[in-house]
């Protein structure tokens, strides 16, 4: 009866035909929309229609003639990866658009909200199309199949396919494990073998670190556990880059201090271990310094080294144990002694001092080796610092003696060149953003910076410390003399050459051209985004790397972090991720996951759930640390999970024991 009253509203309104095109809409509408038609009268919903419908056919078009307007690049595209160059290029098309109002009315409706359309872009705008032309008097012309290049079914078997061409043969649903190795790892084989079984599948060898000796060492590791345990796990190997670094610091004293081991009531527990000897501790040691003209050479167990510290306190040293690398000494006091330190040995047995050298054996000695304690520059916001050239060492501010300043604290740089690339306002931030200025004079010959962010009670800036500078645009070359004599090396050893400082499209054919003169122009690469200018460049960056056999991207979200500002890099991560999936190009997930795991034992909430988005990636890259082997089985055990709810953005429904419980 209601139903009845509502159709002769209509029709008394607009006429009885409308009460029969009412009827029809309602039917039509419910197959799609959500909306009654006791809530929304015809003309309202036809006029939402034919709007929705043609600012779906305005993107349609733009997507099509951006297409067009790149026919040039997508023909130096290999023609197998093609039809993801040509999705990438409609996936930018749609995100030049404000689409979210556009997207709140056709979820309204039931519809895909384009939310999940980034591996077949155009399949998905032309699936919605479809569905509003089945509701409209003057339907879209549709698209031909060869017009779409990808649907639902192949854009996820491209990413697939490209992630297993790129990481190895895994499960397509499940995150590849990538672990970095130390230099230890050279030395220690069950470290190596322990990763591979925990679940590593991608061993990264970072060579800006170490040497072929040391690379070769853990390749070698490598290839016997992958044998041992019948596993495959495929080798990366990143090129260093140009790397801009802050210079030497004029020298302090040179002065090695050790101190024995105390509970908290100051009483001693264990005595300080020192070794004698020119070659590095076999072990962990306190300290570590030599003895001028190797006249450890002599000393026995039991014997006393006797002398005079920095502050003129007598002290002693007693030999426990010898070898022919060197010798290990104990102290249960404090000392601090220089290389002027005058010391004698004292024979086992004899209960001589310093007083009374009836026992001491052999003339004085000098202890050698004493390290330069490096001083710091103490920088407060509000400081002005100026940089130079690495060549000049790095001072404090100097003042007269009224304490007035008269020259302000200078630190150098190892790749001065960028000088000429830098512009005065222009931001300039050391030591992983702990401190961040903006250059205020630019010249040839240096910078001067004003201060604006360091710690509260000051930072300390030290020698060989990260210059980033974000909003300038660098003329560097990508690839450093180093980084050509590393790829002969990576060329014959590394299945993947990880490309650092890449920041155009000109930086992936210089790497090409290289690698095709070594023979190896099918190298797999993967692209690190660590700077503003790749980011900016991504689009181009992936379209000239699809011109690889097989390509991926990483998220170094260290650097990157700094470069593009803390507060930003969760979007941009995102930002990345879709791209790439758009471009159906495999995305590593980089720093810092699971770091206090690795390092400490013990993970902190936040890096687990950090480990858990990185699930949306091909795979997940943790660092080194003590506890790397317990990180990879975390991490392994968490993407397991993630797998099961989530692929990409989209989430998956399997059943939820939580939803059983309020029935029973």
């Amino acid at each position: 009866m209601a139903r009845k009253l509502k159709c002769d509203q209509y029709e008394a309104m607009f006429g009885s035909g409308t009460v029969r095109s009412t009827r029809r809409q309602r039917r039509r509408f419910g197959r799609i929309g959500t909306d009654s038609i006791e809530q929304r009268n015809f003309p309202q919903i036809e006029n939402v229609l034919t709007d929705l419908t043609k600012e779906l056919d305005e993107i349609r078009c733009e997507m099509l003639a951006v297409e067009s307007r790149a026919g040039a690049l997508l023909e130096q595209i290999p023609p197998n990866r093609r039809p993801s160059a040509r999705n990438l290029l409609h996936y930018i098309a749609l995100r030049r658009h404000d689409i979210r109002d556009l997207q709140d009315e056709l979820v309204r409706r039931g519809l895909s909200s384009l939310g999940r359309c980034e591996s077949f872009v155009l399949a998905n705008v032309e699936a919605i199309l479809s569905l509003l032309n089945a509701e409209s008097d003057k339907p879209i012309e549709p698209l031909s199949d060869t017009t779409i290049p990808v649907d639902f079914a192949s854009g996820r078997r491209m990413l697939s396919d490209n992630t297993q061409a790129l990481l190895g043969l895994i499960d397509s649903n499940r995150p590849s494990i990538m672990v970095t190795m130390d230099g230890s790892a050279a030395y220690n084989y069950p470290l190596v073998r322990g990763l591979v079984e925990a679940g590593m599948t991608l061993m990264r060898i970072n060579c800006a670190h170490d040497d072929e000796t040391i690379w070769s060492r853990i390749i070698e590791n490598l290839r016997r556990a992958e044998s041992e345990l019948e596993q495959s796990c495929r080798i990366v190997m990143d090129l260093a880059g140009p790397k801009i670094r802050t210079g030497p610091i004029e020298p302090g004293v040179q002065v090695l201090k050790w101190r024995p081991h105390r509970n908290a009531f100051g009483c001693v527990i264990a005595p300080a271990r020192i070794w004698i000897g020119p070659n590095v501790a076999p072990e962990r040691a306190d300290a570590s310094l030599n003895l001028v003209d190797d006249k450890w050479k002599a000393l026995a167990v039991g014997d006393t080294l006797c002398f005079q510290d920095a502050t003129g306190r007598e002290r002693r040293l007693v030999v426990v144990a010898t070898s022919v690398q060197g010798v290990w000494v104990e102290a249960i006091q404090t000392a601090y002694v220089t290389n002027e330190t005058v010391v004698h040995r004292i024979a086992k047995g004899n209960s001589s001092t310093l007083n009374g050298s009836s026992g001491i054996a052999g003339g004085p000695m000098r202890f050698d080796r004493i390290p330069t304690l490096e001083i710091p520059l103490v920088i407060h916001k509000g400081d002005q610092l100026r940089v130079t050239d690495a060549k000049q060492l790095g001072y404090p501010p100097k003042f007269d003696t009224d304490g007035k300043m008269l020259e302000c604290a200078s630190i150098g740089c190892t790749l001065p060149a960028v000088f000429q690339d830098v512009c005065i306002g222009h931001r300039i931030l050391f030591d992983d953003g702990k401190i961040a200025g903006v250059i205020r004079e630019a010249t040839a010959s240096g910078l001067l910076v004003e201060i604006v962010r360091a710690r509260s009670k000051g930072a300390k800036l030290r020698a060989d410390k990260g210059i980033n500078l974000p909003d300038t645009r660098l003329n560097l070359p990508a690839l450093t003399p180093k980084d050509l004599q590393d790829l002969s090396y990576i060329a014959t050893h590394s299945d993947i050459v990880s490309y650092s400082f890449v920041r155009c499209a000109n930086d992936i054919r210089q790497l090409r051209e290289e690698l095709t003169r070594l023979n190896q122009e099918d190298m797999q690469v993967i692209l690190k985004i660590e700077n503003q200018q790749s980011f900016d460049n991504l689009p181009l960056l992936l379209l000239e790397v699809m011109k690889s056999p097989a390509a991926g991207v990483m998220v170094a979200r260290g650097d990157l972090a700094i470069e593009c500002g803390f507060e930003r890099l969760v979007e941009v991560q995102e930002e990345i991720l879709w791209m790439c999936e758009a471009a159906h190009i495999p995305v590593i997930w980089a720093t810092q996951v699971l770091e206090e795991l690795a390092k400490s034992g013990l993970p902190t909430r936040a890096e687990v759930t950090d480990a858990g988005m990185g699930s949306r990636a091909e795979c997940v890259m943790l660092n080194k640390g003590d506890n790397i082997i317990e990180a990879v089985r975390t991490l392994a055990d968490i993407l397991k999970r993630m797998q099961t709810h989530q692929i990409k953005k989209r989430s998956i429904f399997r059943r939820l024991h939580l939803a059983e419980h309020l029935m029973t």
